[in-house]
């Protein structure tokens, strides 16, 4: 008699614990997870815009060199289908939250819908270990607003998983087939919100504007050019009434971007700003100060711009040079020469030729005395601005 009481309690025990929760509880959890999914990626596509059009603009998890959104904002992997991926993050939760306003629905509950939605809570979780496989050994990278994306669609999986426990409904695949009748048929207004969405992500690839895609304004006779008396190459006014000295790497995304936006002041203002070039690859061939590689092709690009020096087309080189993608893994020394206008033999020859060596070494040990410790940075009236440059110091020659 006792063991069979022991027994009851037992039974009655575990029949407490798997009792589910009011469905509400577990709706509204389900909605606040995947709603801190849609306000995470909002943020991260507002950054991913603000990283290529914003000239001052550093993210918040710009932390360091590994862990670092604005790397990842700026990779060939932060695109797909012409589409930037946060984007289509924010498309994907709020087709989820669509779809999860249905199952709040009287004649949906407790067992509507949360098959189909399982199914895409499993998707957006087999992405994001596609995207952290990129993250480690593509990017090489990490990103927080990234991986707490990650979480998120784990954290969704698992709570979609626990619905489907709570009120269980045999026969997944007819389950899910119900769901998907309970969404056409009777037709409503949710569904008409929801064909619309579907469309828009269609429409979308072909109407989304390339931001990320900027361009070096062109070589002009209106713009001087020039060598200074140290052999380095300028751009901009004859008499300048400001001087800005660059430290650049032709890998680095950041470089790019400063030096299209000053390249389009100075196009905008021939006759007042002049830009002098100097090299800092971030190669420890030529860099000193480095422990690691973290450009290893930089000091190759740095040669070929050091070299077109010699035959006077620094600049038309210089042009090419940033347009080449990030993670080149060769470089094809004749199309450069061809599009550039200097010899190929000449180019082909340059990394032995000791002076064009000698030029990027004094770059790099110009700027070590300096200060600058990465790059972008610029020197301003003896002044050193590492990663940015004030507005206000621009602003106040172009107003004048």
């Amino acid at each position: 008699m006792r063991l069979c009481l022991m027994k009851w309690q037992v039974v009655g025990t575990k029949k407490a614990i798997t009792k589910p929760l009011p469905f509400p509880v577990y709706f509204w959890t389900v909605f606040s997870v995947a709603a801190a999914g849609l306000l995470n990626m909002v943020y991260s596509s507002i950054s991913h815009y603000r990283i290529h059009t914003d000239m001052l603009y550093v993210s918040l998890c710009a932390v360091s060199e590994s862990i670092n959104c604005d790397t990842v904002s700026q990779s060939m992997y932060s695109i797909f289908l012409g589409v930037p991926v946060p984007v289509w993050g924010v498309l994907g939760y709020g087709f989820f939250l669509i779809l999860l306003s249905f199952a709040y629905h009287l004649k949906a509950r407790p067992h509507r819908i949360w098959r189909l939605l399982f199914l895409i809570a499993l998707f957006f979780s087999v992405y994001s270990l596609i995207l952290a496989y990129i993250l480690k050994f593509q990017i090489k990278a990490y990103c927080i607003v990234c991986m707490a994306g990650y979480g998120i669609n784990f954290m969704l999986l698992f709570l979609v998983w626990i619905i489907r426990r709570r009120f269980p409904e045999k026969g997944f695949w007819s389950s899910l087939k119900k769901d998907i009748l309970f969404l056409w048929r009777p037709w409503k207004k949710k569904t008409t919100v929801l064909v619309f969405f579907l469309l828009a992500v269609l429409i979308l690839p072909v109407v989304f504007p390339s931001y990320w895609s900027f361009s070096l304004p062109e070589i002009s006779t209106d713009v001087p050019t020039g060598i200074t008396e140290d052999g380095d190459p300028w751009i901009g006014a004859q008499d300048p009434e400001l001087v800005i000295i660059e430290y650049s790497d032709y890998m680095c995304f950041q470089c790019r971007k400063l030096h299209m936006y000053l390249r389009q002041i100075i196009a905008a203002n021939p006759d007042k700003i002049r830009l002098v070039h100097r090299h800092f690859p971030m190669d420890p061939q030529f860099n000193p100060t480095l422990t690691g590689s973290f450009h290893p092709a930089s000091g190759k690009l740095a040669v070929a711009a050091a070299y077109a020096v010699l035959e006077d087309r620094f600049w038309q080189m210089n042009d090419l040079l940033y347009d080449i993608p990030k993670d080149i893994k060769s470089l094809d020394i004749r199309e450069l020469a061809q599009k550039s206008g200097v010899s190929f033999e000449g180019l082909a020859t340059a990394p032995g030729i000791r002076q064009v060596n000698y030029k990027i070494k004094w770059d790099v040990l110009k700027g070590i005395e300096l200060g600058v410790t990465g790059t972008p940075a610029y020197e301003i009236d003896g002044e050193l601005f590492q990663g940015r440059i004030p507005m206000a110091v621009i602003k106040k020659v172009i107003s004048e």
